[in-house]
């Protein structure tokens, strides 16, 4: 990268600090509003899927919170790396045994399905986003 770009990179730091947080915050939010369809995509072999539909939540939102709180920061975002990883398999879950709750009108079936297996590479897509504050860069202003 030439210095422009990595400058511009730094600018963006804090915004998308403060938007990976409110993702996590609103998606933790809705395992408690609505845990049906986050329960439908656990794998049946995982017992008391709303139990982790809840522990999953509270991570989220936990996370969330924390990677805006610079001591926290770090550890929070690793946390977050673990998570990813740890619901990686509900994700799985949901392309292969097409479990989860499909929004879209029939005629579109195909796209959902697409967009349930285009989701499982996003998911390194996320870590990395994690990762970047995780590592705790000495110069960042995030």
């Amino acid at each position: 990268m030439t210095d422009d770009s990595d400058s511009e990179l730094a600018r963006l730091k804090r915004p998308l600090l403060y938007l990976m947080s409110l993702l996590y915050v609103v998606a933790g939010v809705a395992h408690f509003l609505a845990p049906a369809p986050f329960e439908r995509i656990v794998p049946r072999e995982l017992p008391a899927s709303r139990a982790l539909v809840s522990l999953s939540g509270f991570a989220e939102v936990a996370l969330g919170i924390g990677v805006l709180i610079p001591r926290s920061r770090r550890i929070s975002a690793k946390g977050l790396i673990l998570l990813l990883l740890a619901v990686f398999p509900a994700n799985v879950n949901m392309a292969v045994r097409d479990v989860g709750a499909n929004p879209l009108p029939e005629r579109a079936e195909g796209l959902y399905d697409a967009a349930l297996w285009i989701r499982l590479p996003l998911q390194g897509v996320l870590i990395a986003w994690a990762w970047w504050y995780a590592r705790g860069d000495p110069g960042a202003s995030a």
